[in-house]
Protein backbone atom coordinates (compact mmCIF):
# COMPACT_ATOMS: atom_id res chain seq x y z
CA UNK A 1 0.00 0.00 0.00
CA UNK A 2 1.43 3.18 -1.19
CA UNK A 3 -1.70 5.82 0.53
CA UNK A 4 -5.08 4.73 1.91
CA UNK A 5 -7.96 6.56 0.39
CA UNK A 6 -7.88 8.95 3.51
CA UNK A 7 -4.54 9.76 3.45
CA UNK A 8 -4.94 10.45 -0.56
CA UNK A 9 -7.33 12.96 0.11
CA UNK A 10 -5.56 15.15 2.40
CA UNK A 11 -2.78 14.91 0.37
CA UNK A 12 -4.78 16.26 -2.47
CA UNK A 13 -6.76 18.77 0.09
CA UNK A 14 -3.65 20.18 1.17
CA UNK A 15 -2.02 20.16 -2.16
CA UNK A 16 -5.22 22.31 -3.67
CA UNK A 17 -5.41 24.27 -0.47
CA UNK A 18 -1.66 26.03 -0.83
CA UNK A 19 -2.16 26.22 -4.40
CA UNK A 20 -0.09 28.67 -5.90
CA UNK A 21 2.74 27.29 -3.64
CA UNK A 22 3.91 23.51 -3.73
CA UNK A 23 2.92 21.70 -0.99
CA UNK A 24 5.25 19.28 1.00
CA UNK A 25 4.52 16.42 4.23
CA UNK A 26 5.38 12.88 4.80
CA UNK A 27 3.55 9.59 5.72
CA UNK A 28 5.32 7.90 8.39
CA UNK A 29 5.13 4.33 9.45
CA UNK A 30 5.82 2.12 12.39
CA UNK A 31 4.34 -1.84 12.42
CA UNK A 32 0.79 -0.92 11.20
CA UNK A 33 0.62 2.50 11.86
CA UNK A 34 0.82 5.20 9.99
CA UNK A 35 0.77 9.04 10.56
CA UNK A 36 0.13 11.62 8.09
CA UNK A 37 2.28 14.86 8.58
CA UNK A 38 1.52 17.83 6.59
CA UNK A 39 4.65 20.52 6.19
CA UNK A 40 5.57 23.77 6.03
CA UNK A 41 7.08 24.79 2.67
CA UNK A 42 9.29 27.64 3.79
CA UNK A 43 11.07 27.86 0.18
CA UNK A 44 9.82 31.53 -0.06
CA UNK A 45 11.45 32.10 3.34
CA UNK A 46 14.93 30.79 1.88
CA UNK A 47 14.55 32.63 -1.02
CA UNK A 48 13.78 35.85 0.49
CA UNK A 49 16.39 35.50 2.42
CA UNK A 50 19.26 34.80 -0.09
CA UNK A 51 17.63 34.78 -3.64
CA UNK A 52 21.44 33.62 -4.98
CA UNK A 53 21.64 30.80 -3.09
CA UNK A 54 17.26 29.62 -3.34
CA UNK A 55 16.55 31.05 -6.41
CA UNK A 56 13.26 29.34 -6.66
CA UNK A 57 10.51 30.27 -4.65
CA UNK A 58 7.66 28.25 -3.12
CA UNK A 59 5.79 27.95 -6.64
CA UNK A 60 8.83 25.99 -8.20
CA UNK A 61 10.16 24.15 -4.79
CA UNK A 62 9.90 23.59 -1.67
CA UNK A 63 11.69 22.61 1.14
CA UNK A 64 10.09 21.14 4.56
CA UNK A 65 10.35 23.91 7.31
CA UNK A 66 12.79 22.95 10.09
CA UNK A 67 10.58 22.31 13.16
CA UNK A 68 8.71 19.73 10.62
CA UNK A 69 11.80 18.09 10.16
CA UNK A 70 12.56 17.85 13.74
CA UNK A 71 8.94 16.14 14.31
CA UNK A 72 9.94 13.62 11.38
CA UNK A 73 13.41 13.38 13.35
CA UNK A 74 11.60 12.60 16.82
CA UNK A 75 8.86 10.04 15.06
CA UNK A 76 11.69 7.99 13.75
CA UNK A 77 13.23 8.36 17.04
CA UNK A 78 10.09 6.15 18.23
CA UNK A 79 10.39 4.22 15.15
CA UNK A 80 8.64 5.46 12.68
CA UNK A 81 9.62 5.35 9.16
CA UNK A 82 8.91 7.53 6.18
CA UNK A 83 6.77 5.15 4.40
CA UNK A 84 5.92 8.26 1.35
CA UNK A 85 7.38 11.64 1.06
CA UNK A 86 5.04 13.81 -1.02
CA UNK A 87 5.12 17.13 -2.35
CA UNK A 88 2.93 18.74 -5.15
CA UNK A 89 4.20 20.69 -9.00
CA UNK A 90 1.90 23.39 -9.74
CA UNK A 91 0.83 23.87 -13.15
CA UNK A 92 3.11 21.17 -14.13
CA UNK A 93 2.77 17.57 -14.79
CA UNK A 94 3.51 15.23 -11.79
CA UNK A 95 6.58 13.87 -13.13
CA UNK A 96 9.91 13.29 -10.65
CA UNK A 97 12.36 16.31 -11.63
CA UNK A 98 15.55 15.88 -11.58
CA UNK A 99 15.35 18.58 -8.46
CA UNK A 100 13.35 15.74 -6.56
CA UNK A 101 15.49 13.40 -7.51
CA UNK A 102 18.69 15.34 -6.18
CA UNK A 103 16.72 16.13 -3.17
CA UNK A 104 16.34 12.08 -2.32
CA UNK A 105 19.79 11.60 -3.34
CA UNK A 106 23.08 11.58 -0.61
CA UNK A 107 26.39 10.72 -2.81
CA UNK A 108 24.46 8.83 -5.25
CA UNK A 109 22.47 7.02 -2.84
CA UNK A 110 19.16 7.26 -1.60
CA UNK A 111 18.73 8.35 1.87
CA UNK A 112 15.50 6.56 1.76
CA UNK A 113 15.38 3.71 -0.47
CA UNK A 114 12.35 2.01 0.52
CA UNK A 115 10.59 5.08 0.87
CA UNK A 116 8.05 6.42 -2.20
CA UNK A 117 8.04 9.94 -2.94
CA UNK A 118 4.75 11.44 -4.59
CA UNK A 119 3.80 14.41 -6.59
CA UNK A 120 0.46 15.43 -7.14
CA UNK A 121 0.11 17.97 -10.07
CA UNK A 122 -1.98 20.88 -9.61
CA UNK A 123 -3.33 22.78 -12.64
CA UNK A 124 -5.20 26.11 -12.14
CA UNK A 125 -5.64 25.06 -8.24
CA UNK A 126 -7.23 21.66 -9.34
CA UNK A 127 -5.71 18.35 -8.70
CA UNK A 128 -5.02 17.35 -12.52
CA UNK A 129 -2.44 13.97 -11.87
CA UNK A 130 -0.74 11.98 -9.07
CA UNK A 131 2.43 10.13 -9.75
CA UNK A 132 4.43 7.79 -7.63
CA UNK A 133 8.19 6.61 -7.61
CA UNK A 134 10.54 4.40 -5.95
CA UNK A 135 14.01 3.99 -5.93
CA UNK A 136 15.24 0.64 -8.59
CA UNK A 137 18.48 -0.46 -7.11
CA UNK A 138 19.15 -2.10 -10.72
CA UNK A 139 18.41 0.83 -12.46
CA UNK A 140 19.92 3.21 -9.97
CA UNK A 141 17.16 5.31 -10.71
CA UNK A 142 14.01 6.62 -9.15
CA UNK A 143 11.20 4.52 -10.93
CA UNK A 144 7.05 5.52 -11.46
CA UNK A 145 4.83 2.97 -10.12
CA UNK A 146 1.54 2.59 -9.83
CA UNK A 147 -0.98 5.06 -6.70
CA UNK A 148 -3.73 2.51 -5.86
CA UNK A 149 -5.00 3.89 -2.92
CA UNK A 150 -6.72 1.24 -0.48
CA UNK A 151 -9.21 1.70 1.98
CA UNK A 152 -8.18 3.30 5.39
CA UNK A 153 -7.77 0.92 8.15
CA UNK A 154 -9.35 1.93 11.71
Amino acid sequence: MILTRAELTSIERQAVEEYPRECCGVVLQRAGERQLLPCRNDQDALHARDPQRHPRDARTAYHIADADRLRMVRLEDEGFAPAVIYHSHIDAGAYFSPTDRRQALMNGEPMYPDTTYVVVSVVEGRVAAMGAFRWNAEAKDFVPIDVKPEEART
